[in-house]
């Protein structure tokens, strides 16, 4: 069975590549043509017919429950849990609208997907402290646009036995200070499609996404950073459970 989850994962990175080779000169095109307000509808392409066809040609279905829960008008912060390589794509698809994260640096390296990432992210240097300013302004910047803002409280993929990683405080005070509410999305199963956090892993299956009741932030201060964490922690355990 390990074999074949091996090919198949080939098989996945081949049509994630040749898909990027395919779109990359509208995106190349339309990054150098069209105004700046644009970039609405290139993310929105990305998340939402770019996502469909890699997961219908890898045979891969997104359950996605708690729709109801968000408002198409509002923008968040939108935190996940994160277990494997294909959470990135699951957490676009899953949501209705478009968002920007941070990504880290190193995916600037890959070719021609690298170009995308440089235009539409803030590349994140973890061990520069000037470099996490940088990105606390852009994110401010990017939610007085109209985005939302993507985060992985977790910071880093989870290689564990545990359900979840300890949670980095910055996405809770991004929230809090600039009262958006957290709108907490909760990846279950996606270990029956893509086990390994490293490593060749993919197989054919259904991944669900379980959007959680949004936790405002009006009226919290900075004191309140750690329960504001815990209380997505906890829904976020409840979801995984």
């Amino acid at each position: 069975m390990k074999l074949f989850r091996n090919i198949w994962a080939i098989y996945g990175i081949l049509i994630f590549f040749l898909l990027w080779l395919v779109f990359f000169p509208f995106y190349f095109l339309a990054f150098l043509l069209l105004p700046k307000a644009w970039r609405k509808h290139i993310i929105w392409f990305s998340h939402h017919v770019y996502t469909r066809i890699y997961f219908t040609l890898t045979l891969i279905k997104v359950k996605i429950e708690g729709l109801e829960n968000l408002d198409p008008k509002q923008s968040y912060i939108i935190v996940s849990n994160h277990v494997s390589a294909l959470d990135f794509m699951i957490n676009a698809r899953a949501y209705p609208g478009v968002y920007k994260y941070l990504a880290k640096r190193e995916l600037v390296r890959i070719p021609l997907f690298g170009f995308i990432v440089r235009k539409l992210c803030v590349l994140v240097d973890r061990s520069s402290a000037a470099s996490r300013s940088e990105s606390m302004k852009f994110l401010r910047a990017t939610l007085a646009e109209g985005y939302s803002v993507f985060l992985y409280p977790e910071g880093t993929r989870n290689r564990s036995a545990d359900p979840l990683l300890a949670f980095h405080k910055g996405a809770f005070r991004i929230a809090i200070e600039s009262k958006k509410p957290v709108a907490v999305q909760t990846i279950v199963g996606v270990k029956k499609v893509s086990g390994s956090a490293a490593g060749l892993d993919l197989w054919p299956g259904t991944v669900k996404v379980v959007w959680s009741e949004p936790l405002e932030t009006k009226g919290l201060e900075m004191k309140n950073v750690e329960e504001l964490s815990q209380k997505v922690r906890e829904q976020m355990i409840r979801n995984l459970d």
